[in-house]
């Protein structure tokens, strides 16, 4: 009988960077569940107490290592019982909510600079009416939530701690406003245990991450089920959305992360169609969009999304 396990966002249950060598908070069964809320952003950054702030709920020389816990605090790792390198991690997002608030900041960057803004940091506080499923700002803007976890991977392979900023090949910092409840992200496995870690809660944002944030928050509840498949070898992640399939691409040049999404979307088309790699290139460039994931990121971010009803194949 599957198990839920409820996690809180308590230092113990809290590390910043990943690595293979932190020590799992919980060893679950495959097809367990985990119920969890999240910190805001990093560390636990609060709603603005004063215009242009950010007060951090945990402090660095408060938290378990603070050698390795300077980036975003993310919940895990947890071990899943079977887990081998060569597997790929089913995580199934059930269910997500946001908490109270939300906030979104921008600091002084190339980017802003070639935007024409060269004004430093600032902050709007966001506030979220969950029953109608809006955040309305400080300034007196709303916007439609669409909730999703920024940050959801394994640990690498290479040794060492590794900053979480990043998407890479297991997973991590994706970003992908697609990612809501009702969704499935597919991550290959390279340590055993998969050693998974969450966070980075989001109430909305566009494709980009334009500013350098969505509207970061707090999660009161996320619903994860984690499963193993042995049947379906990855070399990056892949999701399965309600009518579509999306494969993820990163690097430090965007030209770069395109390739990579689009090689591995070939990929999932020559598996799902029996065609060949050239006649699924053909076919990509009529059914399948490439989107902006993040520019934000020390790693770009590029997905490939493929609607279900976009092709149909031998006539049915």
């Amino acid at each position: 009988m599957p198990t839920t396990h409820r996690i809180e966002p308590e230092i113990a249950n809290l590390h910043g960077k990943i690595s293979r060598d932190f020590k799992p908070i919980l060893t679950i069964e495959p097809g367990d569940s985990i119920l969890a809320k999240t910190l805001c952003y990093r560390w636990g950054f609060g709603p603005p107490l004063t215009p242009g702030t950010l007060p951090q709920i945990i402090p660095l020389d408060e938290r378990k290592d603070p050698e390795h816990d300077g980036d975003m605090a993310l919940d895990g790792p947890i071990a899943v019982k079977g887990a081998q390198p060569g597997m790929t991690l089913e995580v199934s997002i059930d269910e997500l909510e946001v908490g109270s608030y939300g906030v979104v900041s921008t600091d002084t960057s190339e980017r802003n600079r070639r935007l024409g803004l060269e004004d430093g940091f600032a902050v709007t506080s966001w506030e979220f009416d969950r029953d109608k499923g809006i955040a309305i700002s400080n300034t007196g803007f709303a916007i439609k939530i669409n909730p999703f976890l920024g940050w959801l991977g394994v640990a690498p392979a290479e040794p060492g701690y590794h900053s979480n900023h990043s998407g890479r090949r297991i997973g991590g910092n994706l970003d992908c406003k697609e990612l809501g409840a009702g969704t499935k992200l597919y991550l290959p496995i390279e340590v055993e245990g998969a050693l998974f870690s969450f966070g980075d809660g989001h109430a909305t944002q566009g494709d980009g991450e334009i500013c350098d944030t969505a509207i970061e928050c707090p999660m009161d509840v996320c619903r994860l089920t984690l499963n193993l498949r042995d049947d379906m070898p990855l070399e990056w992640p892949i999701a399965r959305l309600p009518g579509a399939w999306i494969t993820f691409g990163f690097h430090e040049d965007l030209t770069e992360a395109m390739y990579v999404a689009t090689s591995n979307m070939l990929d999932l088309m020559v598996e799902k169609l029996g065609v060949s790699r050239k006649e699924a290139y053909m076919l990509a460039s009529q059914v399948v969009d490439l989107r902006i994931t993040q520019i934000v990121n020390p790693t770009y971010g590029v997905h490939a999304v493929w609607a279900d009803d976009t092709l149909v194949l031998n006539g049915k």
